[in-house]
């Protein structure tokens, strides 16, 4: 592991400005009983639900720390589309498929969407700050990180945080993290921050998207090219809201040394109550690997786990063709998806499930390889008496091209029931056809977005349209088209704090909801 100051050459030559807030400690002397009493209740609301204001904001992949992907708030009908925007100025087809993988627009809690935007072909970036009511520019920043060599294009995702002030991060050059202040503001200070000391090294590129904690820390993957000048080898960094790095290669973590480096577009998932910090790392490009959990403070080693196919008993394949992230149950089992080691799936790999310990294999689920599931309230499903508190949705499609039905579905798993694999509770099957019947298009998407609300799930095709799954009536109730349709990488629906539906397809990002911007 290696750490460093913010009080180094580097920070300081960047011009990094950090400045404590002792909220409570500066007014102690001068408050009022009555205000210290209204100060205490509201602290303590805030520890009885200390997750809940992660729901007002969108904070990065998912949604959350632990990926559950639930919606900021009741979900707007599907009247509409309100507004658009590019999310690609330069998308690179394969005949007629898009092969990359977009990242995850962010929202705040004052409904200012960031949509991170592909500039050019060859992938330059910038991030665009809109008003979420109207699609208007607010802000725009641009980035000069440079994308890691890879077959299908990787997420360039960014991430907000709330405390101890408001801030937008997202990837720079050289493994560096770039970030703006007052993100629902049109102006605000600029910078960058490196986790590594010393002089800035091109050989080292983020390659996940960025989580960020309830306290303003920042995790994120790492990969170097080639013999890199700082002595870094890809593993998985930390920088601190005060600006301190700390980071640990993939090697050291899992203690294998033919570990190369985290899992291209696994996102870190985070277990802010056990203080563990959860990522997949392989041996190359589509290689075995491990699961690991760290302390998520020092990135010190707590556990680690060899991913393997749970029919075979060999090694999985972890692909970083694919977007699987590590999703956190409420009672903090961990989710995470990898590809079967000999294609006995049908290419659809294995949900596998361990304890938050990572010392006990748990029921698996049949689909996984390119999915981070999201977190399921068993209240949202009427008809179910199993033993969960909480159930897990996922995408279940069904490859024809790898000897399946082509009935590409959506499901509801129950993680603890269910022989050999997760028993499914409820699924339902895309509407589109995708040549002769039965087969239909498949679900494009890498995350799905809950709304208890409605009791529902909003989730794209790659027909086109964006879907709204009714579970109690297990129907499609609602649906609206956005394109024509487009086979492409799988792509995130996210609802912000008003209920506006967002969703990606065919290189653009549509807002969706009702007529006049009102909840159902």
């Amino acid at each position: 592991m290696a750490t460093h100051s913010p009080t180094d050459n580097t920070l300081l030559r960047l011009g990094l400005k950090v400045a404590a807030v002792p909220y409570f400690r500066r007014y102690h002397r001068t408050m009022r009983p009555a205000i210290l009493i209204l100060a205490f209740l509201a602290s303590l609301s805030a520890q009885i639900q200390p997750r809940d204001r992660h729901f007002k904001s969108w904070l990065g992949f998912s949604g959350n720390p632990q990926h559950s992907a639930r919606a900021a708030a009741p979900a707007q009908t599907l009247n509409q589309i309100k507004w658009q925007t590019p999310v690609d100025l330069a998308p690179q087809y394969s005949g007629s498929d898009l092969l990359i993988h977009y990242g995850s627009p962010v929202i705040t809690s004052q409904n200012t969407i960031i949509v991170p935007v592909k500039t050019t072909a060859a992938g330059a970036f910038r991030v665009d700050a809109r008003k979420a009511t109207d699609g208007s520019l607010l802000w725009s920043a641009s980035s000069d990180y440079v994308l890691p060599a890879a077959n299908w294009t990787p997420e360039f995702s960014p991430a907000l945080v709330d405390r101890p002030k408001s801030r937008l991060y997202f990837p720079g050059a050289a493994g560096s993290l770039l970030y703006r202040e007052d993100p629902d503001s049109a102006s605000g200070v600029t910078g960058r921050i490196f986790f590594y000391r010393g002089a800035s090294d091109d050989a080292v590129t983020i390659d996940t998207p960025l989580t960020t904690d309830a306290d303003g820390n920042v995790y994120f993957g790492f990969a170097v090219t080639g013999a890199a000048p700082s002595g870094l080898s890809g593993g998985i960094a930390r920088v601190s809201a005060t600006g301190e790095g700390t980071w640990i290669s993939a090697a050291a973590a899992s203690g294998n040394s033919s570990i190369t480096g985290v899992v291209f577009n696994c996102a870190p998932a985070l277990n802010s109550d056990a203080g563990l910090l959860y990522v997949a790392v392989s041996t190359d490009y589509n290689g075995s690997g491990h699961l690991l959990a760290l302390n998520s403070t020092s990135l010190a080693p707590v556990a680690s786990i060899v991913l393997k196919d749970p029919v075979t008993g060999l090694d999985a394949i972890l692909s970083s063709d694919g977007t699987a992230s590590p999703t956190l149950g409420p009672d903090g089992d961990v989710y995470f998806g990898v590809l079967e080691s000999s294609g006995e799936n049908h290419q659809r790999g294995w949900l596998l499930h361990f304890d938050g310990k990572l010392t006990q294999s748990k029921i698996p689920g049949d689909f996984g390889w390119d999915d981070t599931p999201s977190i399921v309230p068993a209240s949202m499903v009427p008809s179910y008496r199993g033993p969960s508190s909480y159930l897990l949705m996922t995408k279940y499609n069904d490859y024809r091209g790898a000897g399946g039905t082509g009935i590409n579905r959506l499901a509801i798993l129950d993680p603890n029931a269910g022989q050999p694999f997760m028993q499914v509770v409820l699924s339902i099957a895309g509407l589109t056809p995708d040549g002769a019947l039965p087969p239909v298009k498949e679900w494009c998407i890498n995350s799905a977005a809950v709304d208890p609300a409605s009791g529902s799930i909003l989730a794209g095709s790659e027909d086109g349209k964006l879907y709204r799954w009714h579970l109690p009536t297990n129907t499609f109730s609602e649906s609206i088209v956005l394109t024509p349709g487009v086979g492409e990488a799988y792509t995130p629906t996210i609802v912000g704090p008003d209920g506006a539906v967002y969703a990606i397809n065919n290189a653009t990002l549509f807002a969706i909801g009702a007529a006049h911007g009102r909840n159902p």
